[in-house]
C-alpha cells in the first residue's frame, strides 16, 4: 500500500519496439507488456498521477488506475536520442568505455544528453514531490530516464543515477520530506 509523502516513479510496461532505441518514438505496449499490466491489476488510489504523453505511458497509467484523472506533462518524455532514435540497438555506434560523467553528457547527433533530460525533468519532479509532501502518494508514469532523473535528484549526484537499471513496469519509491528525498525502493513490484 502506498502512503502519504511517497513519490512513485513508474516505468511503463514492455514495448513493441522491435529491438529499437525508442526515446521519443511513440510505440505501443507489446503483448507481453499488456499481459504483465493485466496481471498487475488496478492499484490503490493515489492523490495525483503525472504521466508522459507517450502512448506506452498512458496505457500503463490507464491499466494501473482505470478511469483516474491524470496530468500529462510533455517534460516527462524520455530522452531525445537524436540521430540514434528508432535505430536497432545492434546498429548504434560503439562509443567505447565511458565514465558515468561522460555517459551523462553523451548525445546522439541532434539529441539531448541525460544531463539535459535531468534539467528538463527536475521541475516536474519537484512539483510532484511537493504534492506528495502535502498529501500524496503521487505517481509519475514515465520512462527509465525519468526514473533515473528522480534518483539523481534524491542522490544529489547525477552521475550515480546512471548506475541504475530500471525494469519495465517497476515502481521506484521516494520518500518526500521537507528539504529533500530519500530512496525507499528501486525496481519494486506492485502490491
Amino acid at each position: 500500500m502506498f502512503s502519504k509523502g511517497q513519490l512513485l516513479l513508474i516505468r511503463h510496461g514492455a514495448t513493441a519496439s522491435g529491438g529499437r532505441l525508442c526515446g521519443r518514438t511513440d510505440v505501443e505496449l507489446s503483448e507481453a507488456g499488456l499481459d504483465a499490466l493485466a496481471a498487475t491489476g488496478a492499484q490503490a488510489p493515489v492523490a495525483q498521477i503525472f504521466c508522459s504523453p507517450a502512448m506506452r505511458c498512458r496505457r500503463t497509467a490507464d491499466g494501473l488506475w482505470p478511469g483516474a484523472e491524470r496530468h500529462e506533462d510533455a517534460r516527462l518524455w524520455e530522452q531525445d536520442f537524436g540521430a540514434w532514435e528508432n535505430r536497432l540497438y545492434t546498429d548504434l555506434p560503439d562509443v567505447g568505455v565511458l565514465s558515468r560523467a561522460e555517459l551523462a553528457d553523451l548525445t546522439g547527433d541532434g539529441g539531448e544528453s541525460f544531463r539535459d533530460l535531468c534539467t528538463r525533468v527536475t521541475p516536474v519532479l519537484e512539483e510532484a514531490a511537493e504534492a506528495a509532501r502535502q498529501g500524496g502518494p503521487v505517481a509519475i508514469v514515465a520512462h527509465a530516464g525519468v526514473v533515473r532523473a528522480g534518483l539523481a535528484l534524491a542522490l544529489g549526484r547525477l552521475e550515480e543515477a546512471m548506475a541504475f537499471e530500471i525494469d519495465n513496469l517497476s515502481v521506484t519509491t521516494l520518500r518526500c520530506f521537507e528539504g529533500g528525498l530519500s530512496i525507499r525502493a528501486v525496481n519494486g513490484a506492485f502490491p
